[in-house]
C-alpha cells in the first residue's frame, strides 16, 4: 500500500473514532508499527493529526460532541490515567477539604489514595466515587441531585446549591476537551455547571486529562484555560504552559 492511500486510511479511522492508538492503526491497515509510527509523525508535521503517546487524535480545534459511557472510559488510556491520579492522589495532604469530580480518571484518583490521603475529607458528585472512597475509611459527603446514567455523575439545580455550601483547598476536575482557545470543555451543559460551580469554591484547581484531551471542543464550556491547571501524562503543545500551569507525568 502507498503511503498516500494509509495517510487516507488513517485520516478517515480518525474522523470516525477521533482518536486511535498505533495498535489500532496497525490492524486496519495490516502494517508494521513502525510504518504507522512514521505515518504519523509526517501527517503530524504536515498538521492533519496530532500525534500523542501510543497514538494520534484529530488536530486542535475539532468539534466534538460524542459521549462514551463510563464502562468505555474505564478502557481507555488505562495506564496515562493511572499514572495522572497516582501524582493527583500524592497532592493530596490529611487536613485537605477535596472535591473529587465524577469521570474515569478521577475514580483512578479514588483507587490511588492512600497514606495521609485517607484522612482528608471528600466531596464527590461520583456514585462509584464515593461508594470506593468509604470503603477506604475515608469521610465522605455526596450532594442531592439527579443522577446522570451516562457518567455517573450527580447534577442538577440540588447539586450545585450542595456545593455552594463547601470551600475546598483542592477540586480534581475531569474534562472531556481542552483546547487553546475553547478551554475546557464537555458534552453535557448541566454536567458543566457542576464542574465550574466547584473549581468556582476551590482554592486549587486540577483539571486531569490524558493527552488524548488536547485539541478537542465540546459544546459545554467548563471554564477558560486560566481557570485551572492540567496534570496530565504529556502535553503534547507548549502553548498551554502559556495560559496555564501544566504538570506531567512522563517529564
Amino acid at each position: 500500500m502507498l503511503a498516500e492511500e494509509r495517510f487516507s486510511q488513517i485520516l478517515a479511522l480518525l474522523a470516525e473514532k477521533r482518536t486511535a492508538t498505533v495498535q489500532e492503526l496497525c490492524e486496519a491497515l495490516n502494517a508494521s508499527e513502525s510504518t504507522i509510527r512514521r505515518d504519523l509523525l509526517e501527517l503530524d508535521r504536515q498538521g492533519l493529526v496530532n500525534k500523542v503517546h501510543g497514538g494520534a487524535t484529530l488536530p486542535s480545534g475539532q468539534f466534538r460532541a460524542d459521549e462514551p459511557t463510563m464502562e468505555a472510559k474505564e478502557t481507555l488510556a488505562v495506564g496515562q490515567k493511572a499514572a495522572i491520579a497516582q501524582a493527583a492522589a500524592a497532592l493530596i495532604r490529611a487536613d485537605d477539604f477535596i472535591y473529587l469530580d465524577a469521570g474515569s480518571t478521577t475514580l483512578a484518583v479514588a483507587r490511588a489514595v492512600n497514606g495521609a490521603a485517607l484522612d482528608a475529607h471528600y466531596v464527590t458528585n461520583g456514585i462509584a466515587h464515593a461508594r470506593l472512597l468509604a470503603q477506604k475509611g475515608c469521610r465522605v459527603f455526596v450532594p442531592g441531585g439527579l443522577l446522570r446514567p451516562q457518567t455517573e455523575a450527580i447534577i442538577g439545580a440540588a447539586a450545585m446549591a450542595a456545593l455552594q455550601q463547601y470551600n475546598f483547598t483542592r477540586a480534581f476536575l475531569g474534562t472531556n476537551g481542552i483546547d487553546l482557545n475553547a478551554g475546557f470543555t464537555t458534552p453535557d451543559p448541566e454536567e458543566a455547571a457542576v464542574k465550574a460551580c466547584a473549581a468556582k469554591r476551590a482554592r486549587e484547581v486540577w483539571f486531569l486529562a490524558d493527552d488524548s484531551k488536547f485539541g478537542s471542543i465540546y459544546p459545554a464550556v467548563i471554564t477558560d484555560l486560566a481557570g485551572g491547571s492540567i496534570l496530565t501524562n504529556r502535553c503534547p503543545d507548549p502553548r498551554y504552559r502559556q495560559q496555564t500551569l501544566v504538570k506531567e507525568t512522563e517529564a
